[in-house]
């Protein structure tokens, strides 16, 4: 089923929306809390809480990409239950990992006064990914947005391990020199 008719189901608040999503994008949303996650019955319930988000923001929200807008849910769902069971000493799997390699270029503590630098950062960052080749594009955001492991990249991209990490580090160098430039880091 295309889209537009999945988001006319919403609208129509029918409950067929949810099946239709489901068999769509159902593993594509549980493919990104999983790797977040790395535990099935935590995932799932991402999934599930991210059909009840579309649910309840579609309407007055008409998304132009559903695969973008289940996925940003889902992705902030599954950190925020990480964030919760990491409290607890419970979870491992990439993340924490993929936020200490992006770590280096970008500071995660924020106060009032950065979240103008916030903005400047990600429209810094957006400019970047702009420059990137597609497949040096696709690696990092398979890596620091969908949070792929380095192996899990190398086998869909068909690169070594070792290339899929190496792209990355430069990826990263060349991301902290344009903030230094930019003043931003």
């Amino acid at each position: 089923m295309e889209d537009s008719q999945i988001i006319k189901l919403y609208f129509d608040r029918s409950e067929q929306a949810i099946q239709e999503t489901d068999t769509k994008y159902g593993g594509y949303c549980y493919s990104i809390a999983y790797n977040i996650l790395t535990n099935p019955e935590d995932a799932e319930e991402s999934v599930s809480d991210t059909y009840l988000s579309a649910w309840n923001s579609i309407p007055p929200r008409h998304p132009p990409a559903l695969a973008a807008f289940l996925g940003k849910i889902t992705r902030n769902i599954s950190i925020d239950r990480w964030r919760k069971y990491r409290a607890f000493k419970r979870g491992e799997g990439q993340i924490e990992l993929a936020l200490e390699e992006l770590s280096e270029c970008v500071s995660g503590a924020e106060s009032a006064e950065d979240a103008a630098i916030r903005r400047e950062v990600l429209a810094s960052l957006n400019r970047f990914l702009a420059t990137l080749k597609d497949t040096e594009r696709s690696v990092f955001l398979c890596r620091y947005w969908y949070l792929d492991s380095t192996e899990e990249i190398a086998e869909k991209s068909g690169f070594t391990v070792s290339k899929v990490k190496s792209m990355l580090y430069r990826i990263r160098k060349r991301l902290y020199a344009q903030l230094q430039e930019e003043g931003l880091a």
